[in-house]
């Protein structure tokens, strides 16, 4: 059975396996999301912007057909060879590692769909928060859009199975340690597979300290894809809003 833990979503984010279970992602509800930001931001449409960890890079695909100089950004070599196809002269895509500064200033940085706590060292957590900051212009703005810890320890499933393009995904999520496991669990082509997602579970508070030892300012947050506060007990996700 073949299994990858260290530097996990090096080897799992770059399988074509990655891509099929979550193909059903709601690409409507990003829609919905880029347009609601990009409105309460008020970025107008000369606005460059860096998608730090784009994946196959939908949200940079959507945000291009806004308007927007769009930059996407991502470790896996894969998923950014699938999404240059997309590519024109407002929008590229870049394999980028996005603890390092990016080699240009933007006017706003995108952090989506919990593209964040994956290092394996937590310094890196706090890397990247510097380097979003090093990447903004003077009134540039970084989001990130994260889960909320309270929420998922209060709703988390611990065992589910999906089937999808005739592949059996058996997944257990589970909360130790300080970080939220998914063990994924198939087989294909006659070999067994066994992958663990691990993000850290960082809480508003923890963001607080990243943010004051990175110098940033928290300007707004969010608790769901509408925009409305931020509650611990019941909102789904943490949107976090700063400079």
């Amino acid at each position: 059975m073949q299994k990858e833990t260290d530097n996990w979503y090096k080897s799992w984010f770059d399988t074509p396996y990655y891509h099929i279970l979550y193909k059903d992602r709601d690409y409507e509800e990003a829609g919905f999301f880029m347009n609601k930001l990009t409105s309460f931001l008020k970025l107008s449409k000369d606005s460059e912007i860096l998608d730090l960890a784009c994946g196959k890079g939908r949200h940079s695909s959507y945000l291009n057909k806004l308007g927007y100089k769009v930059i996407g950004v991502d470790l896996s070599p894969s998923s950014i060879a699938y999404a240059k196809q997309f590519e024109n002269e407002r929008l590229h895509f870049r394999v980028h590692d996005m603890s390092v500064p990016f080699s240009k200033k933007f006017d706003a940085i995108f952090n989506l769909f919990t593209s964040f706590g994956y290092f394996e060292k937590e310094e890196d957590n706090l890397r990247t928060i510097k380097a979003i900051k090093k990447g903004l212009k003077a009134k540039g703005v970084g989001v990130i859009d994260f889960l909320n810890v309270a929420y998922v320890k209060k709703n988390i499933v611990a065992s589910e199975t999906k089937n999808i393009e005739e592949i059996t995904f058996n997944i257990q999520k589970y909360i130790e340690n300080g970080y939220i496991f998914k063990d994924i669990r198939f087989t294909h082509d006659a070999k067994d597979h066994f992958y663990t997602e691990r993000v850290k579970a960082i809480t508003l508070n923890d963001f607080k300290i990243y943010f004051e030892k990175a110098n940033v300012n928290l300007l707004y947050c969010f608790g769901d894809y509408h925009l409305n506060p931020f509650d611990e007990k019941s909102s789904e996700r943490l949107i976090l809003i700063f400079n």
